[in-house]
């Protein structure tokens, strides 16, 4: 397995490291076929209840590489671009559809890409010095990594639109009044409060988490009376988990119940 991206099981968390700190974090073919498959394994293993996606150093990630891409671009000129399909998509949709919570502890800037992964978690935690830019304009590209359809969603199509024709640094205070980022902690206290955050989700009703995250995705392109409709069928297999009668039991008995994700 690749040192780019590290990975630890615990108690039913999954914490994903993104780490090549003297590159910010950079992403470069090793890391980003590493974290593909990472979040793919997380995705599939049934002892995972939960993911906490962060990086290692001074920056969570500043997207692409770009001395590797240049190389790239001479050799096979917008064939470098391949790596949308390959890697960006398929890290994306591992994290918005995991059937589980996905929580970005954002550690420094996010850029590009970067902020496409943090922007397709389900919670982003952000520490002060932490920051957003879009950056595909400024080199000439348009958004990837699901952005024009993460960031209307989080700020409105008209603000959207202004970050990703004019990028500029987003600022964690900035980011915590547009709606990108859920809370905003000291630097120092990022990975306490994004483990606690984490781990109360990776105790939680897991099934019922994944329902709540795919109602909300189909019902962002779906009329009232559809999503009223897959709500129903939602709540009926939320209903038949052991999670669902060990909660309503324990209402009945003034208890706190206690989740086992199935």
């Amino acid at each position: 397995m690749s040192d780019t991206v590290l990975y630890d099981v615990t108690e039913g968390l999954a914490t994903v490291t993104l780490n090549r700190p003297d590159a910010m974090n950079a992403l470069d073919l090793e890391l980003k076929a590493a974290l593909r498959d990472i979040l793919r394994r997380a995705a599939e293993d049934e002892s995972v209840r939960a993911v906490l996606l962060t990086g290692n150093g001074r920056a969570f990630c500043v997207g692409q590489d770009l001395k590797e891409h240049i190389g790239a671009l001479r050799e096979s000129g917008g064939g470098a671009l391949d790596t949308v399909r390959e890697h960006y998509n398929p890290i994306t949709l591992a994290v918005a559809e995991m059937a589980k919570p996905v929580v970005a502890a954002v550690n420094g800037v996010a850029a590009g890409a970067g902020a496409g992964f943090a922007f397709a978690a389900d919670y982003r935690l952000l520490a002060e010095s932490a920051a957003f830019n879009t950056s595909f304009a400024g080199i000439a590209l348009t958004a990837d990594s699901g952005i024009s359809w993460t960031l209307p969603r989080l700020v409105g199509p008209a603000r959207a639109a202004e970050l990703l024709l004019f990028p500029r640094t987003v600022k964690s205070g900035e980011a915590l009044e547009l709606g990108l980022a859920h809370r905003v902690v000291p630097d120092g206290e990022l990975a306490d409060e994004a483990g606690a955050v984490a781990r109360k989700l990776a105790q939680g009703p897991t099934r019922a988490y994944a329902a709540i995250k795919e109602s909300m995705a189909y019902g962002a392109g779906h009329s009232l009376a559809e999503t009223l409709e897959k709500e129903a069928e939602l709540q009926v297999r939320a209903g038949g988990t052991e999670d669902h009668r060990t909660a309503v039991e324990a209402f009945v008995k003034k208890e706190k119940p206690r989740f086992t994700g199935r």
